[in-house]
């Protein structure tokens, strides 16, 4: 009986003790934690405004610094892991309102978001206060010459030497009879596969082959292969953390980015070769004899001062404008199909107004529309030309709003050249600037109901300066644009014409990073509307 006694006087004390003390400690320790915490983020705050004059502090912007050395890329990369993206932006306005300009700390350096069209404008417009600002990393994997990573000068020296080459209306009218051909023949092949396959897979087969034909007409399919792979995974890791660890996609990045650049100096090396033999036996120079493709115009090209470009710029040229008509054009294909299946309307009107409104002026109904696309010839030569291509309004708005709506390129870097006052606040001197498209693309204001897919949005409408940034703006404007629409429009006018996608999985989760797209990469079925008439 005493034992029992004693232990029911234990039993009682130790509840009593998990009953009053318990709670306290638990208590006690939230308080530590969230003192520490607090702590960590006020040394964050002073470490990174500590050189900064007082007046410029009080001006900053409104934000949150986040974790020391961490910053808020935590939360940043939940985010776009998450279903939700735009939860990372969301907690900022939702803590300071919608300013428009909120402080951070990015990639390990202080940084301003920007998010409304007329601070995005400014930014993206005003090269004397703002420069280029791409983590060295990214510049690293693209190249110290590619427009990312040169100055303001001598990115308009490049930029004017290669437009031609790229987006030139002869050049773009060369391109056309190539890529017509590729997309009858895919369009093809797959929709006698008869089993599913991977969309955004195929696409970027077909685009990458589409733009290395541009770029090397004459090389030979190994090459070919060798660079899709490595460049593959070149692109994985420019959005990655940076580092340079084996394991890693940024160290993996950085050996393909190698690999690259030898294979295309090879090729270089061979074409000079061929150039100095030519002209040791009296033949033509290659830079002053008919071009065959982009590399030997970019070899030919000349600046007022007679100066060519150097090999590591054409290179790094090549792999900057491969980003711009390989990547962005097979994502933005694939959404533009998945969006005009999933928008019955909107996919019965393309179609329509595809094939006659430029030619006919009119619009037949449905029925009678349908019969004619079913007869028509999809392996027709010579139907599609560049100018058929830019008469295409509807198809156009489409595109745009698939731009739009998708926002393949969610930020653009840049960094303050001087101490920057705008829309009431300072942005310091070395502090980098990301123009956030995704906030400008889906911000009600500018766009009514911007969650909803509409290409009619763009009837009669010439959208504001910074309101609609697919590509930029001002003097750092993608350079492949022009290249990357038409491979887009080529594509989905033959797959209109004659074919329709069946969605294996229509509910399958979407991943974020490093471009919005399906996690199985779109399994769809393409098939013939022929078939099922």
């Amino acid at each position: 009986m005493p034992l029992a006694s004693e232990e029911w006087r234990k039993g009682l004390m130790e509840g009593w003790w998990n009953y009053y003390w318990a709670p306290v400690g638990i208590a006690v320790a939230v308080v530590v934690i969230g003192s520490l915490r607090w702590a960590a983020k006020r040394g964050n705050v002073w470490w990174q405004e500590s050189g900064l004059p007082e007046e410029t502090r009080r001006r900053l912007p409104p934000g949150d610094y986040g974790w020391p050395l961490i910053g808020n890329m935590w939360s940043f990369l939940s985010a776009f892991k998450s279903h939700d993206p735009d939860s990372f932006l969301r907690t900022f306005t939702n803590r300071y309102g919608g300013r428009g300009l909120y402080k951070a700390l990015m990639f390990g350096r202080p940084s301003v978001f920007v998010t409304t069209p007329e601070a995005s404008k400014r930014v993206l417009m005003d090269d004397e206060a703002f420069k280029p600002g791409w983590p060295t990393s990214t510049v690293e994997l693209m190249g110290n010459n590619s427009f990312i990573g040169i100055s303001c000068e001598d990115h308009k020296r490049l930029r004017r030497l290669t437009a031609a080459p790229v987006n030139g209306y002869e050049a773009l009218s060369l391109y056309m009879t190539f890529i017509g051909e590729n997309v009858v023949a895919a369009l093809e092949e797959w929709s006698s596969a008869g089993e599913p396959l991977e969309l955004l897979t195929h696409l970027r087969k077909l685009t990458f082959r589409i733009i290395m034909f541009i770029f090397l007409s004459s090389e030979c399919e190994d090459v070919m292969e060798t660079l899709e792979r490595q460049y593959t995974t070149v692109n994985h890791g420019v959005r990655a953390m940076a580092i340079n660890l084996p394991g890693f996609a940024y160290y993996r990045a950085l050996k393909a980015r190698k690999k690259v650049v030898d294979v295309l100096q090879s090729v270089l090396d061979e074409r000079k070769s061929r150039i100095k033999q030519e002209d040791e036996s009296g033949k033509q120079q290659l830079g002053k004899s008919k071009k065959v493709d982009m590399m030997d115009e970019l070899m030919g090209v000349e600046d007022e001062n007679g100066r060519k470009l150097r090999d590591e710029e054409i290179i790094d040229v090549l792999l900057m404008y491969l980003n711009a008509g390989h990547e962005s054009s097979a994502h933005v294909t694939m959404w533009a199909m998945v969006l005009l299946h999933q928008h019955h309307d909107c996919l019965r009107k393309a179609r329509i107004l595809l094939l006659f409104a430029y030619t006919t002026g009119y619009m037949l109904d449905q029925e009678e529309s349908e019969e004619i696309v079913k007869r028509r010839p999809i392996n027709q030569k010579g139907v599609l030309t560049l100018k058929e291509i830019r008469q295409m309004d509807y198809l156009s708005k489409v595109i745009d709003e698939t731009l739009r709506f998708i926002t393949f390129s969610l930020v653009v870097f840049r960094e303050a050249k001087t101490d920057v006052y705008m829309s009431g606040y300072t942005i310091p001197k070395g502090w980098r600037v990301l123009v956030w498209f995704r906030g400008v693309h889906l911000d009600p204001e500018v766009y009514p109901n911007p969650r909803a897919f509409d290409p009619s949005r763009w009837d009669n409408l010439t959208p504001k300066a910074g309101t609609f940034l697919p590509f930029g703006a001002g003097s750092h404007m993608c350079p492949g644009n022009d290249l990357a629409k038409i491979e887009i429009a080529a594509f989905l006018h033959y797959f209109l014409v004659g074919y329709e996608l069946e969605l294996v999985n229509p509910e399958c989760p979407l991943q974020y990073l490093p471009h919005p797209r399906p996690k199985d990469n779109c399994l769809a079925r393409i098939k013939k509307i022929s078939q099922h008439g």
